[in-house]
């Protein structure tokens, strides 16, 4: 495989080289009218390249304006980008139309896109075809989490209002992610994550009672939005946490895991934004001298767990 692109590797500020994705479409509806008129619309993925730190936009259509007006709004709230780069929409086979469109209309260098993009320093790039070392911009837990979004999200019918208050709750979820931890000390259960890069500490969650087993047509509008953040979260958190612990296509020795060691540990029915995090304080080896099953340090005691369970931190890019 080859070298990470320089854009990946080279320490800058965040989003200033970003990548950009999209999912739906999703349909909104005016929340005081119950039969009017339904209006499609997409979410935008905005990628940091060096932090992974995830925004997301609502974008009204793919159309030149739209996409000019929803870079307004971004870059208004996480600053300037210099470098934006998407999917040619060629590189994968079956390519969503959303992203063909995209393509397309950068790809023609539309007037008044590319006046903006050269009014503000702006350089849009397509990622080079057949390159698996560029693929960490959109990484599998994004791909999943476009999938499990529209399988949960995509046949309902929410205001503005409602949707947007989805999509922050979800991109919250995205910016908890445990990249690294903070330090080697076995007692500091702290780790990086991209929301340390926006502001400047973990994001946490309102604590709100599982609504997951409940009916939707018994819950309000307000708690069927928190019922489909907390089904996205649990389908997502376990498909992240099993994309972590993938078998390597080619054969290695794997290092065991030592005392001191940071570990993400899965856990079922934890709520949005949280992770199980811990330290190894004691090995079990067995007689081909590998460690399987290890004690953990965590905040609320010592758990046993078999190394099947566990992924180590720093996650590899």
């Amino acid at each position: 495989m080859g070298d990470l692109p320089k854009e990946r590797i080279t320490p800058d500020k965040v989003f200033n080289s970003t990548g950009i994705d999209l999912c739906g479409p999703f349909f909104i509806k005016n929340k005081y009218q119950r039969k009017g008129p339904e209006i499609k619309v997409y979410v935008c993925i905005f990628i940091c390249l060096v932090t992974k730190a995830i925004h997301l936009e609502i974008i009204s259509d793919l159309t030149s304006q739209a996409l000019i007006v929803e870079l307004k709004r971004f870059i208004s709230r996480r600053s300037k980008c210099h470098k934006i780069f998407s999917d040619n929409g060629t590189n994968m086979i079956g390519a969503n139309r959303e992203i063909k469109a995209l393509s397309k209309l950068v790809k023609d260098r539309e007037e008044s896109l590319f006046a903006f993009f050269a009014e503000e320093g702006i350089e849009w790039s397509f990622i080079p075809p057949r390159s698996p070392n560029w693929g960490g911009l959109w990484e599998a837990n994004i791909k999943s989490l476009k999938y499990h979004f529209k399988r949960v999200a995509g046949n309902s019918k929410f205001s503005y209002e409602e949707l947007l208050t989805l999509i922050t709750q979800i991109e919250a979820i995205l910016n908890s992610r445990p990249l690294t931890p903070l330090s080697s000390d076995v007692d500091d259960l702290e780790v990086l994550t991209p929301a340390h890069f926006l502001i400047g500490r973990p994001i946490t969650a309102i604590v709100e009672p599982s609504l997951l087993q409940c009916e939707s047509n018994r819950l309000n509008v307000w708690q069927r939005i928190t019922k489909s953040v907390q089904t996205i979260w649990k389908r997502w958190s376990l498909s992240y946490l099993n994309s972590l612990q993938q078998r390597k296509k080619w054969i290695v020795n794997k290092e065991n895991l030592k005392l001191g060691d940071m570990v993400l540990i899965r856990e079922e029915n934890l709520p949005p934004c949280k992770w199980l995090l811990g330290r190894v304080v004691k090995i079990y080896m067995g007689k081909d001298k590998k460690v399987r099953v290890v004690d953990i340090k965590t905040g609320k005691g010592i758990y046993k767990r078999s190394i099947n369970r566990l992924s180590i931190l720093p996650i590899e890019n």
